[in-house]
């Protein structure tokens, strides 16, 4: 009998983010799929157009989150993303008000994206400023197992951080920061759950 060892076995019985099938879920047409936020019907905050989700605030909007309608653990989810007008301060909301924030921290004034919100910025992205492109559209996939959160800006890891605020199981979230004008564009929205 041969004996295989235990870590060779774990080794094979974890699953790589880049080996599962993402799955859409932004469809390029309609929010199906998402909990609306109030008030968006009538200010179009969230809209769909030419398979793009278009976010887009106002001075007169408090803050909103488009969640997804499914919850998830573990998960990947990658998507493109592009800065429009405005100061932009947007973000991934992972199971609860833990973020991954993309633009300009309103608290801190500067670009914080790739780094973990969770009422702080208790670590920042490395490398961002030499990959992020303000003027044309940016990859960028966000793996999150238990409460460890690691992050990829086109194609390059930027962030590996262990939160303490975070929680087992939720939906996914997309920001958009209030009480001022900024508009940014979200494309290719895909998820998969992982073991």
């Amino acid at each position: 009998m041969r004996f295989v060892p235990l870590f060779l076995l774990a080794a094979l019985a974890v699953t790589r983010a880049d080996e599962v099938k993402l799955q859409p879920i932004f469809n390029g047409t309609d929010l199906s799929g998402w909990k609306v936020p109030d008030g968006n019907a009538e200010k179009g905050w969230y809209k769909a157009a030419a398979g793009v989700l278009k976010l887009q605030s106002d001075p007169t909007l408090k803050g909103s989150i488009l969640w997804t309608e499914k919850s998830y653990r573990n998960f990947v989810i990658a998507f493109d993303f592009k800065f429009g007008a405005g100061i932009v301060d947007s973000g991934i909301h992972i199971r609860n008000n833990d973020q991954i924030q993309i633009g300009i921290s309103g608290s801190l004034k500067r670009d914080m994206t790739g780094s973990p919100y969770v009422g702080k910025y208790p670590v920042e992205a490395k490398g961002v400023a030499a990959l992020l492109k303000q003027n044309d559209w940016n990859s960028m996939k966000i793996e999150a197992r238990g409460l460890r959160y690691q992050v990829w800006l086109n194609g390059q890891q930027v962030l590996d951080y262990t939160s303490e605020t975070g929680i087992p199981e939720g939906p996914i979230g997309i920001q958009l920061h209030g009480n001022k004008e900024m508009a940014i564009d979200y494309r290719d929205l895909k998820a998969a759950e992982l073991p």
